[in-house]
């Protein structure tokens, strides 16, 4: 993979649309870009669709990309209620019906896998293949909870440089990737009016007796009949291999493959096995080497 420059400088070859779509009511920011399966891609917790910057382009060779900013998160709406699994992912139906898409690839980061997966259990005629990048805190630990709350809150509370790439900084393991432009791209959407109550919706999903009507467990993952891949990395600090192991003796048919020297955003720090093994397993068929 070429060095990157820009999130502008990785689009700017690849046609692309970037529009805003009603999706049961909500303005929703969406990109759409290339030819082929359909695949969608979901972000994580207070992000955005810029997320796949480094992906898109590679993804665009094989597939027809869509990458969106969920309900409450980006640039899309933020009505005022709690931004449930259940409220993303029926987010998710809508946009797939918006956009006349019967059936895709999901792939999901962090939060994203989290609404993927479900979509899958409770929607399985909707999905093709699945992806489950980082999904995080398989376990639901209370401190892992915890961390992602405060500092998520700290740093739209107070958006300052400073906290903001420490916020940005916790996706990475080579924290020296994050650049000026992600650090500035994360205040735009933490300063938009009304911000402040999106996140706190979000972040309910932090909250033991919220979570504990969508926390993972065997009960619903083992409806996910769609084949699985787990993305890993050795050093995602949400959550450890041993969680991983956990998802591969919950989902009835999925495998795992380790990127090494990453962190939680595996699609930014290795773009280019990210894009090998979701060719690989979405395209192909192939298990992980």
């Amino acid at each position: 993979m070429s060095e990157h420059i820009s999130i502008w400088g990785e689009l700017a070859t690849v046609e692309h649309e970037l529009r805003f779509l009603d999706v049961g009511g909500v303005r929703t920011r969406v990109l759409r870009a290339g030819s082929g399966p359909d695949l969608i891609l979901l972000h994580g917790t207070g992000g955005h669709l810029e997320a796949y910057a480094r992906d898109i382009a590679g993804l665009a060779a094989d597939f027809r990309v869509t990458a969106y900013d969920m309900v409450g998160h980006g640039w899309s709406d933020t009505p005022d209620r709690p931004y449930t699994i259940d409220v993303l992912a029926d987010h998710l139906i809508g946009l797939m019906d918006a956009l006349g898409i019967d059936r895709a690839h999901l792939s999901g980061e962090s939060l994203g896998g989290w609404v993927v997966a479900w979509t899958a259990a409770v929607r399985p005629e909707r999905v093709d293949r699945l992806v489950l990048n980082t999904p995080g805190n398989i376990a639901n630990k209370p401190e892992v909870m915890a961390r992602m709350r405060d500092s998520t809150m700290a740093a739209v509370r107070d958006p300052s440089d400073e906290t903001v790439r420490r916020r940005v900084e916790f996706l990475f393991h080579h924290k020296e990737m994050v650049t000026d432009e992600l650090v500035r791209l994360r205040q735009a959407v933490y300063t938009r009016p009304g911000f402040l109550q999106a996140i706190s919706n979000t972040l309910v999903l932090q909250d033991p007796v919220v979570r504990k009507d969508y926390a993972w467990s065997p009960d619903w993952v083992g409806r996910v009949t769609a084949p699985t891949l787990l993305l890993w990395t050795e050093h995602d600090p949400t959550g450890g291999l041993d969680e991983a192991d956990l998802l591969l003796g919950w989902l009835p048919d999925a495998r795992l493959h380790v990127i090494a020297d990453a962190g939680h955003w595996p699609q930014w720090e290795k773009p280019g096995e990210y894009l090998a093994t979701h060719r690989d397993f979405l395209l192909l068929g192939k298990d992980p080497a």
